[in-house]
Order: C-alpha cells, then structure tokens, then sequence
C-alpha cells in the first residue's frame, strides 16, 4: 500500500513551514490543505477539526493517523525517512536537544514579536515587547555562535529537521523588525538553495496541491 500524507498549513504560520519544507525538501509525496487560522476553531472544515486535537496547524495525516504539533511532525518525518537527522541515534539525540531548545527559546520570543510588531501590538501589555526582544537577542546570538565554526548546518554540513525548525519564523525576521547576525544569515542562505526550497508564502499558498 502506497503511503498517503496529507499536511494541512497555513502561509503565515512558521509552525507550518518548518513541516512544509521538511516535506518539501525531502520530496516525500503529499497533498495540501490550506486552513484559514483567522476562522474560529469550531468553524474550521472536517476532516481537519476533527483530527487535529487542539484546532492547529500544522497536522500531517499518514494513513489515516494525525501528527500534530510542529516539532513532533518533523521527528516523526524524520524517522519514518530515515533521513534529516535520523540516519544514527546519536545524530537524532544532537537533533532532539535543538528541537527542545528551538520550542523553549527561539520559537517562543520570535513567533510573538513578528505577531506584536506586524499583526497586533495592543494584544501586548507594556514591558512585554522588551523581555521579548531581550530573549530573542540571547537566543540569535547563541545560533551565532554555533555558526560561526564553518559548519553548514546546526549539527554539522547536512541539513536536519532542527535545521528546519529553527529557520521556521527566521525568514519573517523582518516582520518581527529583528536584525540578524551574518553567520545566521549565510546559514538561511544555505538552507534557501536546498532542493525544492521556497519561501514560506509560496510554499504554503493556498491554491497548491
């Protein structure tokens, strides 16, 4: 039986991009469903209500069983491949401690200044925007210096999904009004020349499939 993967996404969220371009650059075949995340959760269309447990994108469904949760998508992914970072168990644990880190720090700070400074800042109280900014600049700068040895990837010169999951709201970085350092930026730019790249509005649009 041939495997069938649907991943429902949306175009402005960098949950969603981390598993679209892990789909994408690994050329594992899928089909696509673009949800509207401004649609009430209860309002939005079945099967996706049904199957993803907290109303969120991204979710994958492979053979009829829904992943949910970005991070937890590409570890799956990556072990049903055998591929990004699951080739040994040694290079999958180096993978699961950035994925921890990334959801702990940088996918934290990141998501929710591109979210006040480009969608809604009066959901912010005062003070918020600076711890925010705060974060992020330690977080950024320890990227930097894991970069700045020469490899070409977080855990070494072959892409992984925590390549993946901490580049997912970087390339927003000038909707979150953050500057980012040269090392991080030559890095995005290793990742935006992979196979089957593209941006996250292009790879997420809603009339793909």
């Amino acid at each position: 039986m041939q495997d069938q993967i649907a991943f429902y996404g949306n175009a402005v969220s960098g949950h969603a991009y981390k598993v679209g371009l892990m789909l994408a650059v690994s050329g594992v075949a899928h089909t696509y469903q673009s949800i509207d995340i401004d649609q009430p959760r209860h309002l939005r269309p079945e099967p996706f209500r049904s199957l993803a447990k907290f109303g969120e994108v991204p979710l994958l469904v492979h053979n009829g069983q829904p992943y949910i949760q970005s991070d937890a998508i590409l570890m799956y992914l990556a072990e049903h491949t055998g591929r990004f970072g699951a080739e040994s168990p040694l290079r999958l644990a180096r993978v699961r401690e950035w994925l921890f880190w990334e959801a702990n720090r940088l996918g934290m700070c990141l998501p929710q200044l591109r979210q006040a400074r480009s969608f809604s800042p009066q959901d912010y109280p005062a003070g918020a925007l600076t711890w925010l900014q705060s974060r992020f600049d330690l977080d950024i700068a320890k990227l930097e210096a894991e970069l700045a040895d020469g490899r070409h990837f977080i855990i070494d010169d072959r892409p992984t999904i925590a390549d993946f999951s901490l580049c997912g709201y970087l390339f927003w970085a000038d909707a979150a009004e953050v500057i980012l350092p040269p090392h991080v930026v030559a890095w995005l730019q290793r990742i935006s020349e992979l196979p089957n790249w593209q941006s996250p509005e292009s790879l997420l649009a809603p009339l793909r499939t």
